[in-house]
């Protein structure tokens, strides 16, 4: 029995059309074909062949890199418009802020001891002199 191996992952597996080429590929060059084709037929008459080819070329050049560059799984037009949306529709630089926790912990801790120092100053107000606290849990009160 013959065994053929097949990807984990089918997301990056492209289904191929006709020559080895994917849809995408196949219309990019089509339309290429249709650019570049009659731009050449122009252009034959009036310059040198040399010449009018490498007009060619670069009138195709676009369509090619749009259907053969692809990066992190992303064509062309898809990586432009991300560009496009980081400069233009974002906000700008997005500054880190964390989270002190520590910070949080000092700030309760300071409210705590200045409820305390308030309760002090109240009992010593109305008894003359500073009421006994009463013990909390799990806390031991010195004196």
């Amino acid at each position: 029995m013959k065994e053929v191996q097949t990807p984990k992952d089918l997301n990056h597996v492209k289904t191929k059309m006709a020559l080895g080429l994917t849809k995408r590929q196949l219309i990019f060059f089509a339309i290429a074909g249709c650019v570049g084709f009659p731009l050449y037929l122009a252009l034959h008459k009036a310059l040198p062949t040399d010449l009018s080819a490498l007009v060619m070329m670069l009138a195709i050049f676009p369509f090619f890199f749009l259907a053969m560059y692809e990066k992190d799984g992303k064509p062309p037009e898809k990586i432009l418009y991300d560009i496009y949306r980081h400069k233009f529709q974002s906000k700008g630089i997005r500054r880190y802020r964390s989270e002190n926790i520590y910070e949080e912990l000092e700030n309760k801790e300071k409210i705590r001891k200045e409820i305390r120092e308030l309760e002090n100053k109240r009992n010593k107000g109305r008894t003359g002199k500073a009421g006994k606290e009463k013990p909390r849990k799990g806390k031991t009160v010195r004196k």
